[in-house]
């Protein structure tokens, strides 16, 4: 893995993060396609860098963290489900991240999805009697997190199944969006302490100096990773939450639809994936 390797890697993650088009699947499928080999640091990559597009929701929605308690159990209640299925399938998860097809097969499924969705949760017109929830209850707040569980399968999008999610509690697209953004912070936090714990125990059995674990040029990778991936993020959580508030999820259901089409034709026809 380069330092071209990363810089591309974090642009496609702060492009992916906050749309419901799968960040992880995306960046599996550019690894795929740059011919990066799936080493345990390139795994632990695609987690960390994800936390620097996490950050930019500290920047956007800032003063909306100064909040009640209410509020942090909710998102507590929601991080809860992801963190159980976590623990009980991490192996699991983790051979996934390989599987290309995998990535493929849910961009098509998770498009279909999103053709349909503002169709099957409409939203409900104020002056015409309707009152779309702008704060989920408890209960709501669980569900949701359920929904985030479906995300553990590269490609399906923990955008798209915690948005979802929040569609089906008659929550506004808004408020489902910015919701899951804030669910993210807790969810990739988790996941990014958990893999360095691993990381840090097979480069221990493996008699690694702790004080070592990282080369020189690993550092500067996750350094890179992280602050593109910020600001790329940045610029695209501010975008997309103004166009679906505006026109909906069926434009991304068509580009998860085609992109995993061609993915799944090439695939089938056995082209090779790498392009450099």
């Amino acid at each position: 893995m380069t330092y071209w390797h990363a810089l591309l890697l974090a642009i496609v993650e702060g492009i992916t993060e906050f749309l419901p088009v799968s960040s992880t699947g995306h960046m599996i499928i550019a690894s795929a396609l740059l011919g990066i080999p799936p080493t345990p640091f390139f795994k632990l990559y695609l987690v960390l860098i994800q936390l620097g597009a996490i950050l930019s929701v500290l920047v956007v929605y800032w003063k909306r963290f100064f909040q009640n308690i209410d509020f942090y159990l909710k998102l507590l209640v929601a991080f809860l489900p992801i963190v159980l299925v976590g623990l009980l399938f991490k192996k699991h998860i983790d051979a996934l991240l390989e599987s290309v097809t995998t990535v493929a097969v849910m961009l098509v499924v998770g498009g279909v999805v999103l053709l349909f969705v503002d169709r099957w949760f409409p939203q409900e017109d104020p002056k015409e009697g309707g009152h779309p929830v702008t704060n989920p209850s408890f209960k709501e707040a669980l569900i949701i997190g359920l929904f985030q569980c479906l995300a553990v399968v590269p490609g399906t999008s923990r955008s798209a199944a915690t948005i979802v999610g929040g569609l089906t509690q008659k929550l506004t697209r808004q408020t489902a969006a910015e919701f899951a953004f804030f669910l993210a912070m807790p969810t990739m936090a988790a996941a990014a302490v958990k893999d360095i714990y691993d990381y840090y125990k097979e480069a221990k059995a493996a008699g690694i100096d702790v004080a070592h674990l990282f080369s020189g040029a690993e550092i500067k990778m996750l350094v890179l990773g992280n602050v593109v991936a910020f600001v790329v993020a940045l610029l695209a959580i501010r975008l997309f939450v103004g166009f679906v508030a505006k026109y909906g999820f069926r434009a991304f259901g068509i580009y998860r639809i085609i992109a995993g089409g061609i993915l799944l034709l090439m695939l089938a026809l056995k082209l090779p994936l790498t392009i450099v």
